[in-house]
């Protein structure tokens, strides 16, 4: 059985190492938000670009069948090699086959959530593979040894600091020099040569679609281009719910991507590929590992009309100050909490409570993913499954029968309060029992519950 993710550890550890890390991660996204509100408001027409995307990515997932024979068939034309994966094993083994037919050594790659979500990197390099991100965040947390921390800014939870120490200690620079230009120089005058060598290129996609066969790469770095131009070898990893029917639809997508990202009207490259160029392949693993059977949960299939823009990260006030890293999983955030347990219902088990249900990812969501709902119906299952601890079942069930009942409810209020105020604040905040209210304060309760307040006024207003 799998061990069940420690968030409350895991965030525990984010928020505790200092007083800057949760601070700046915090004020960081919350720059995003804004920004997106800022370019949102300057198009008249942005609710009825969410509309549009959320139906026409509707359409798609219930027509799925249809639209991926017809990507296939037209990709096949363009002379593009296309395989199947039906999960992460058999991605692994048809890259690892491809790369291997062509005698690649070395192998760099563009930032991609599906081969993240596969494991590909570390399949390749116990092959004897190398295996290079050219995404500047994404090498980050390569030499760092960890996950993406956020689907579009892989290393948002670091300081400059953390940087510089980081690339002193891996690629030998001045380990005082915490200037952004001076760290993104430095990568780039390390990782460039590596791109001179490599044998085959690997990408995601951000869009396929059906009508042409080509597939669409958005960047700000231009990593994806060098990627997929420099080797002779170009293989790119698409999830089957990437699949857009026309290119018409297309830019109903550009133009919601980076704006709901990073509050920016597009991104700095939008890379369209067709076919390979005269002298090179290209290979495109069509993958589904999960996704079909989360077509068929009746509750949670929505969650695959996600663009990847991290738009409800941003906005979560609860990824915003205990970081990504925190879930312990490929993709966190809501859209985590909603995506990682189709994976693993028991080790993502405690994920659908590390939220405060305020809805501001559903509201954000530029598909319309009812991210809030279906994380409070992922604690449904998880309850009805027994996938968390006895003792907290124990208390949702006293609480049921509470709030159930005007009479206990009541009587529990009373209760509550004489409770608050003759018990000791240690036993009160006591972190071994309840792990989040060692980072929080209890606020002063007053007697007079809103009801009293209500009751009285209601007797002096009919007087």
């Amino acid at each position: 059985m799998p061990e069940r993710v420690n968030v409350e550890k895991n965030a525990a550890r984010f928020i505790d190492q200092d007083d800057i890390h949760e601070k700046e991660h915090d004020k960081n996204l919350w720059n995003a938000v804004v920004k997106r509100g800022n370019v949102a408001a300057q198009i008249p027409e942005w609710e009825e670009l969410r509309n549009l995307a959320s139906q026409i990515k509707e359409h798609t997932l219930t027509h799925l069948d249809q639209y991926i024979e017809m990507f296939v068939e037209n990709a096949g034309k363009n002379g593009i090699h296309v395989h199947f994966a039906k999960d992460a094993a058999e991605h692994n083994a048809i890259a690892l086959e491809i790369l291997s037919r062509h005698h690649v050594k070395h192998l760099i790659k563009s930032k991609s959530m599906l081969q993240e979500e596969c494991g590909m990197t570390p399949f390749l390099e116990a092959q004897g593979i190398e295996v290079l991100e050219t995404d500047l965040g994404e090498r980050i947390q390569q030499l760092s040894g960890e996950r993406p921390s956020h689907i579009v800014m892989p290393a948002i939870e670091k300081t400059t600091k953390d940087i510089a120490e980081l690339f002193a200690q891996k690629i030998g620079t001045d380990p005082n020099d915490d200037d952004p230009n001076s760290l993104t120089e430095a990568m780039r005058n390390n990782a460039r040569p590596k791109f001179l060598v490599a044998e085959a290129g690997m990408t995601g996609a951000n869009f396929a679609i059906a009508e042409t066969g080509s597939f669409v790469v958005c960047t700000n770095e231009g990593n994806a281009d060098l990627t997929a131009s420099l080797p002779p070898l170009h293989i790119a990893s698409i999830g089957i719910e990437k699949i857009l029917p026309r290119v018409e639809d297309l830019g109903v997508f550009i133009r919601l991507l980076s704006r709901s990202a990073l509050g920016t009207p597009a991104t700095q490259y939008t890379s369209h590929f067709s076919g390979p160029r005269e002298g090179s392949e290209m290979h495109i693993i069509l993958t589904d590992n999960g996704r079909s059977k989360r077509l068929g949960m009746d509750k949670f299939w929505h969650s695959l009309k996600c663009i990847r823009c991290g738009a409800c990260m941003n906005t979560c006030p609860v990824y915003r100050r205990s970081g990504g890293l925190s879930y312990d999983a490929t993709y966190s955030g809501p859209i985590g909490i909603i995506l990682d347990p189709t994976f693993d219902e028991t080790k993502y088990s405690e994920l659908p409570f590390h939220s405060s249900l305020c809805g501001s990812c559903s509201e954000i969501c530029p598909v319309h993913i009812d991210i809030a709902n279906q994380i409070s119906e992922w604690r449904k299952v998880m309850m009805e499954n027994k996938k968390v601890p006895f003792g907290r079942r124990l208390v949702f069930s006293a609480a049921s029968s509470t709030l159930s009942s005007p009479k206990a409810f009541r009587l529990m209020k009373k209760v509550s309060y004489n409770m608050l105020q003759i018990l000791p604040e240690a036993l009160l905040k006591n972190s071994t029992l309840d792990p989040w209210v060692a980072h929080r304060e209890i606020p002063p309760v007053k007697k007079e519950t809103f009801r009293d307040w209500y009751l009285k006024n209601k007797k002096e207003n009919e007087h």
